[in-house]
């Protein structure tokens, strides 16, 4: 059977900068030393074999990992007994990350499937500095004081951490059937997952991806395969906030993703948010509805070179939201208008998600009340669902 090799899970990531959110305590800089770290993945597709991403692209000291080890979990940070594989780079157990880069381990021969939680375990054994991260990953991962690379679990281990970030793993690919079709959710903190509930895979792209296999179960469908997660929270179409903006990042977060067919995304929310906050107090003015669609129509041309399919979510309704600064009268009104030409004929888009799925009729600006995380900025379990089921799937025929 012929084969190719596709992202079958993603990760943005962020330097370490301050965020805007200055109250919000997920957005923590870390850095570890003489540690074992494990860390869990759930994939979204399946392969004949597995490769992981690693990467020191923020980090200000080459990275060294003293060993680093793939397994299947069980539950907590507990792997499957006989399932633990060691990962080499280059055919070498131990490997170092140059400053700014990223490497990709070599690939481990398994038959892996849609759902399947692997277990990432990575000795480091010297300082690490601040770690290239992300915020959100809404998955619990382990860190643990010394060599523990080959524990059957690390529950119980004196000094445990829990962790709330997840640091160095950026992507896992598979080796698929040839013709694998993915869509890539290119966006903010929407398809991160704020606001979805921790550990239960919760997410706008989750959902959408039960939507697709759902479709798929019975019949060939003609539809991308699955959808990887490019979400980063706080991020900018048009101003590096936390990592780049959206349009810096599109090469590597986007086009050079493996795979990948269509783009769906959602951006634009926090350059009318984030400028007003009085815990950013260097930020530019909100740009205006002309500006933002500028933005997007260079991202849309920039998909098309590429031969991508190019779908944009309108921009989620945040008015109310209880972040001091981020929901203005103005802030809303250019929302609305970048929002109408998404939907319009001038749009170079090739479809359109409609996030005022989750918005309240009564109030068009707000989060409905069922679908509000608590923010007013972010949704739900339920919002996330809203927002899956709101995906035309015919947006998505390869």
């Amino acid at each position: 059977m012929n084969t190719d090799t596709t992202a079958s899970w993603t990760a943005a990531f962020r330097s370490a900068l301050i965020s805007p959110y200055e109250d919000i305590d997920l957005f923590t800089l870390r850095a570890f030393s003489a540690q074992t770290v494990r860390q869990i993945i759930r994939l979204d597709g399946g392969g004949s074999a597995v490769r992981i991403r690693l990467s020191n692209r923020y980090g200000k000291e080459p990275l060294h990992i003293g060993g680093a080890r793939l397994a299947r979990r069980t539950e907590g940070s507990g792997i499957e007994s006989g399932s633990d594989t060691p990962l080499h780079v280059g055919g070498a157990e131990e490997f170092t990350i140059p400053v700014g880069q990223d490497i990709v381990t070599d690939p481990v021969e398994q038959t892996v499937a849609a759902g399947d939680e692997l277990a990432l375990t990575l000795w480091l054994p010297a300082d690490t500095g601040l770690t290239t991260y992300s915020a959100v990953p809404l998955r619990t991962g382990y860190a643990v004081p010394g060599n523990a690379l080959t524990a059957t679990t690390l529950d119980g281990t004196e000094g445990l951490e829990e962790l709330v970030t997840r640091h160095f793993i950026s992507g896992a690919d598979v080796l698929a059937p040839a013709g694998t079709a993915i869509a890539v959710a290119f966006g903010d903190s929407w398809f991160e997952g704020t606001g979805t509930t921790h550990d239960t895979d919760n997410r706008f792209p989750d959902l959408l991806n039960n939507r697709l296999r759902e479709a798929g179960k019975n019949t060939s469908t003609g539809l991308v395969d699955w959808v990887v997660n490019q979400g980063l929270s706080a991020n900018r179409l048009l101003t590096d906030e936390i990592g780049e903006h959206a349009l810096a990042r599109l090469r590597r977060d986007v086009l050079d993703v493996p795979g990948v067919t269509h783009v769906i995304v959602h951006l634009g929310l926090n350059d009318l948010g984030i400028p007003g906050q009085e815990a950013h107090p260097a930020a530019a003015p909100i740009p205006s509805a002309a500006d933002l669609i500028a933005g997007l129509t260079t991202l849309a041309e920039r998909l098309h070179t590429a031969g991508l399919t190019a779908i944009a979510a309108t921009v989620g309704p945040f008015a109310g939201t209880i972040y001091d600064g981020y929901a203005t009268p103005e802030g809303s009104a250019v929302g609305r208008e970048v929002s109408d030409w998404i939907r319009g004929s001038e749009s170079p888009f090739d479809g359109y998600v409609d996030f005022d799925a989750v918005a309240d009729p009564a109030d068009p600006d707000r989060i409905h009340d069922d679908y509000d995380s608590g923010d007013g900025l972010h949704v739900n379990d339920a919002g996330a669902r809203a927002l899956a089921d709101a995906v035309d799937l015919s947006t998505l025929k390869v």
